[in-house]
């Protein structure tokens, strides 16, 4: 075991990140906050990281061992983090695109484009709707997630998870309610939005997404610049991780279709004909790894309509969290509607699916 791996396992340590971490049944967070939450968790770490370099430059030279990095998944809502490299790109330090400039990595990701284009042709064929102030959007879904309180990821049992997004532009203290296995609970402001949270990428309402730039490279380029910064995030993962955050929820056509032509831009995507949803549904994958924290996200598109079906999160490097493969986090898209009044289900929830 190397020193690292010692600090990063001592029980101080783990009480410390099981401090950061939110309650596992508190649903008042939205996506946009386990993101951040994730982010302070790889900070605390990458902070015990440097500490231990430091002691061991100070104590002398000593063999280096490869350094692997926990994902830690705080709830159901957590967002799916990372997928699959393209065979054959050359890896570096810095990112793929290089904002305002060039792309200073070469990738074939021809497949993944190829794909991603299909889907958002699919998704521009879909009717535009009239989606009121005062409605909220319905979704229904499968979701199953890993608890890494204990030190060791325990995959827990596949739940019911339902949602009522408020569609008012905000800012709003209500952003909606949320619904695990019979239990409802209120969705709140995001942390620090003492007046309210606003339309935007942490509640990205109906409206809003149909006021993004529709043209592919705008869009690109917009989400660069908005997309928060943190240190140590690879740029180009945490845009993708974006767009995964605003996937399977309802959003104008031209929006999703600018938004799948957008992916097939980001450096590091790839095409795979094995992916699943968290239910075991088989689809057309969408893939990128976040090698710097040993993690893949796989987003999952239905092969005859390319609507999407869902997405997973898992290790793809043995951890002291887990071995390769484990689960972190997962969803399956199951039924999505706009619906007059928070907690009242659409006729059809159990069959209604959208892109």
């Amino acid at each position: 075991m190397t020193d690292g791996t010692a600090a990063r396992n001592r029980p101080d340590d783990r009480d410390e990140i099981a401090r950061l971490l939110p309650a596992p049944a508190d649903r008042d967070l939205t996506r946009e906050q386990h993101l951040r939450h994730k982010e302070l968790l790889m900070q605390h770490i990458d902070h015990d990281r440097a500490a231990s370099t430091a002691s061991t430059a100070a104590a002398g030279p000593a063999r280096r061992t490869p350094r692997r990095r926990p994902v830690l998944i705080a709830s159901a809502t957590a967002l799916a983090l990372a997928g699959a490299l393209t065979a054959g790109i050359a890896m570096t330090g810095t990112d793929g695109r290089t904002h305002g400039g060039t792309t200073t990595a070469a990738t074939d990701t021809r497949p993944a484009a190829a794909l991603l284009h299909r889907i958002s042709a699919a998704a521009a064929r879909h009717d535009t709707l009239t989606v009121r102030d005062d409605q909220f959007v319905y979704t229904r879904e499968k979701i199953r997630e890993a608890d890494v309180t204990s030190g060791k990821a325990v995959v827990g049992p596949l739940k019911d998870d339902e949602t009522w997004l408020a569609q008012e532009p905000g800012p709003l203290h209500r952003l909606g309610l949320s619904r695990v296995d019979g239990e409802t609970l209120p969705l709140n402001a995001e942390l620090g939005d003492t007046e309210g949270t606003p339309a935007g990428f942490g509640r990205p309402t109906y409206h809003w997404l149909g006021s993004l730039p529709t043209d592919p490279g705008r869009l690109l380029d917009y989400l660069y610049a908005k997309t928060p910064e943190v240190e140590r995030r690879q740029r180009d993962q945490a845009v993708f991780e974006q767009i995964g955050s605003l996937l399977g929820g309802m959003m104008p056509p031209r929006t999703a279709a600018a938004l799948y032509r957008a992916a097939a831009e980001i450096p590091g995507v790839r095409r795979t004909s094995e992916a699943r949803d968290v239910i075991g549904r088989q689809g057309l994958g969408i893939v990128r790894d976040d090698t710097r924290y040993g993690v893949r996200t796989e987003w999952v598109f239905d092969p005859k309509d390319y609507s999407f079906l869902g997405a997973r999160t898992f290790l793809i490097r043995d951890t002291s969290y887990g071995k390769a493969g484990t689960l972190l986090s997962g969803t399956a898209e199951l039924a999505h509607a706009v619906v007059d009044k928070a907690g009242r289900r659409p006729a059809d929830a159990d069959g209604t699916r959208t892109a």
